[in-house]
C-alpha cells in the first residue's frame, strides 16, 4: 500500500533501533567504568602520596609543599567535631570542602576517607582524608578536570563510532534484508501473474514460483505456494472435466428422451389413424406406445438415481440391513435364468452364507444389470458364470456404506460419490469363470473352494464375479465402458431398450457402498467383478 514502507526497510529500521538501544547502554556502562577505573586510580596515587606527606606531618605539624600542580595539601587539628586548620598550608581560599571531610573522617571510624566535591572558584575535586594521629587530620585535594575531559572524550568517540556502526549497519542491513526477501516479491508477482490470467480459456494455472535460493523458511513457502497452486491447478482441470461431462450428459439425456419421445409421438399419430381403419393396428400401435413409455420410465428412474447419488447434499437411497450375498445372487440368477432362457447359467459360490450390512435392492439391481448386459450383448446359447466368494484382505478400503437400518436412506458422503472420472484396470484373464462353467455346464449351482475355510469371519472383501464367453469388450472402449450413455453397440442396445446408463448404474451404487467394480477380460470372454468391502461376516 501507498505510504508504507517496505517490510525491508521497516526490519532495517527495527534493527537500527534495536542497534542503537545497545549502543546506548553499551556506551553508558563503558563510560561509568571509566570514570569510575580513573576515579580509583587517582585514589590510589594519593593514597601514596599521603603516605609521604603523614611523616611530613608528624615531624613539622604540617605539609607545605605541593606534590602536583593543582593539587592541595592541609592539616586539621579536630577537637569537639570542629576541624581547625593548621598554619602555613597550601589551600584554596574556599577551604569548607576540606573542612568538612575533615572533620567527618574521625566520625567515620574508618583510617581514611574519600570522598567528592565541588570547591567554589576551581572546580571538581577529589578528596582524600586519613588519620595522622589522635585528633590530627591529613586532607588532601585532586582535580577531576582531567578525568571529566578523558570521560568526554570517550562519549564523543563513541557517539561518532556508534553513528557510523549504526548507519553501515541499517544500511548493509537494508541490502541483505532485501536480497533475503527477493523470494517473497517474486511469490507476489507470481500471485500478480495469476490474478491476470484468464481461468476461463484455459483450466490450467501458467505460471510456478521458480526455484531461487533462499533461506529454508522461504523454501518452505516457496514449496508450500507451488503445492498450493497444484492444488488449485487439480481442481481447476477436475471443474473443466466436470462442466464438459455435464454438458455431455445434458446433450445425451436429451437426445436419449428426445428418440422415445419422437416415437411416441409417432405411434399416436399412428394409433389416431389406425382407431378409425383397423383394431389390429390400433392394439399393436397401442402396445409399442406402452413400451416406448416405459422404456422412458426406465430411462428416467436411472436418471433419478444417478442424480441422487451424485448429490452431496441429498440422501441417498440406501438402507442397510445384514444380508446374505449368497441368496440375494441367486435369487437374481432366478429371475436370469426365467427372462432369459436360451442363455445357461452357472452360480458358484462357498458353503454357508456370506453375510454383510448392505442394500438388498440396490445390490441386487446391480447384480440384475450385470447379468442384463451380459444378456444384451451375447448371443443366444452363450454360458454366463456368477461366482460368489470372500476374500481375507488386511487392506480393506477405509470407505464403508453410510446408512441405517430400516427405512431410513443413508447419507452417502461427496467424496464416496464424487469419483466417477476414474476408471476400471484393463487386464486380461488366462482362464475365466465362464470356461470352467462351460465344462461343468447346464443351469445348476455349485460350490467350490472359495469362501470356505479360514475366509469365514474377519476383515476382507465379498466378490461377486459376473462371466460371459461372449465376443468380449474391444480394448478402445474398456476405458469408458461406466461412461452414462456409452454403448459399445449402440444399434442393438437401443433396439433391446438399453438406457446406456445400467453399468454407470452399477458403479455408482458400488462406490456408494465403499465398494469398486472392474472389468477385465480379452476375446472370448467378459468378467465384470463387483468388491464391497466388510469388516467381518457370520
Amino acid at each position: 500500500m501507498r505510504g508504507r514502507l517496505r517490510l525491508g526497510t521497516r526490519l532495517a529500521l527495527g534493527v537500527g533501533a534495536l542497534s542503537l538501544v545497545v549502543f546506548a547502554v553499551v556506551g553508558t556502562a563503558l563510560t561509568m567504568y571509566m570514570r569510575q577505573y580513573q576515579e580509583r586510580q587517582l585514589a590510589a596515587q594519593m593514597k601514596l602520596v599521603q603516605l609521604v606527606q603523614t611523616k611530613d606531618a608528624k615531624a613539622h605539624g604540617t605539609v607545605e609543599r605541593r606534590p602536583y600542580y593543582g593539587w592541595y595539601t592541609a592539616v586539621y587539628e579536630v577537637r569537639g567535631g570542629h576541624a581547625e586548620l593548621r598554619r602555613p598550608a597550601d589551600v584554596p581560599a574556599d577551604t569548607t570542602a576540606l573542612a568538612a571531610v575533615a572533620e567527618a573522617q574521625p566520625a567515620s571510624g574508618t583510617t581514611h576517607l574519600t570522598r567528592t566535591a565541588k570547591i567554589p572558584g576551581e572546580g571538581a575535586y577529589l578528596l582524600r582524608a586519613c588519620s595522622v594521629e589522635r585528633g590530627v587530620v591529613l586532607v588532601s585535594a585532586a582535580p577531576l578536570a582531567d578525568v571529566r575531559a578523558t570521560t568526554r572524550r570517550l562519549i564523543t568517540v563513541q557517539v561518532v563510532t556508534f553513528a557510523a556502526a549504526l548507519a553501515a549497519l541499517v544500511v548493509a542491513g537494508r541490502a541483505v534484508l532485501r536480497r533475503g526477501l527477493r523470494p517473497l516479491s517474486d511469490l507476489a508477482d507470481t500471485a500478480h501473474d495469476i490474478t491476470s490470467h484468464d481461468l476461463t480459456d484455459s483450466g490450467r494455472l501458467p505460471v510456478r514460483a521458480d526455484g531461487r535460493s533462499g533461506a529454508p523458511e522461504i523454501e518452505e513457502l516457496r514449496s508450500a505456494f507451488n503445492t498450493m497452486l497444484e492444488h488449485i491447478d487439480d481442481s481447476l482441470v477436475v471443474r473443466a472435466e466436470a462442466e464438459r461431462r455435464l454438458r455431455r450428459f445434458v446433450a445425451d439425456a436429451s437426445h436419449e428422451l428426445r428418440t422415445p419421445l419422437m416415437s411416441v409421438r409417432g405411434y399416436a399419430d399412428l394409433f389416431q389413424y389406425a382407431a378409425a381403419h383397423s383394431p389390429e393396428e390400433r392394439d399393436r400401435h397401442l402396445a409399442r406406445l406402452r413400451a416406448e413409455a416405459a422404456r422412458m420410465g426406465v430411462l428416467l428412474d436411472d436418471l433419478l438415481l444417478l442424480a441422487r447419488l451424485d448429490a452431496a447434499e441429498v440422501e441417498a437411497p440406501l438402507r442397510l440391513e445384514e444380508t446374505d450375498l449368497v441368496e440375494l445372487v441367486r435369487r437374481a440368477a432366478d429371475a436370469f435364468r426365467a427372462a432369459h432362457p436360451d442363455r445357461p447359467l452357472t452360480v458358484t459360490a462357498g458353503p454357508g452364507e456370506l453375510r454383510l450390512r448392505l442394500d438388498p435392492a440396490r445390490i441386487r439391481q446391480v447384480v440384475d444389470n450385470l447379468l442384463t448386459n451380459a444378456a444384451v450383448h451375447t448371443p443366444a446359447g452363450t454360458r454366463v458364470a456368477v461366482e460368489v466368494s470372500f476374500e481375507p484382505s488386511a487392506e480393506v478400503p477405509t470407505r464403508a456404506p453410510t446408512g441405517v437400518s430400516g427405512e431410513t436412506p443413508a447419507r452417502v458422503p461427496r467424496q464416496t460419490l464424487r469419483q466417477a472420472p476414474r476408471q476400471a484396470p484393463h487386464r486380461a484373464v488366462a482362464r475365466t469363470p465362464a470356461a470352467a462353467a462351460g465344462e461343468r455346464g447346464g443351469h445348476g449351482d455349485s460350490r467350490g473352494p472359495r469362501g470356505s475355510g479360514a475366509a469365514r469371519g474377519g476383515r476382507g472383501l465379498a466378490v461377486v464375479r459376473v462371466t460371459d464367453a461372449g465376443p468380449g469388450i474391444p480394448a478402445a472402449d474398456r476405458g469408458r465402458i461406466f461412461d452414462r450413455f456409452y454403448r459399445v453397440d449402440e444399434a442393438r442396445s437401443r433396439d433391446r431398450g438399453g438406457s446406456g446408463l445400467g453399468l454407470a448404474v452399477v458403479r455408482s451404487l458400488a462406490e456408494a457402498h465403499g465398494g469398486t467394480v472392474e472389468v477385465t477380460g480379452g476375446p472370448g470372454a467378459t468378467t465384470f467383478t463387483l468388491r464391497i468391502p466388510t469388516t467381518g461376516r457370520t
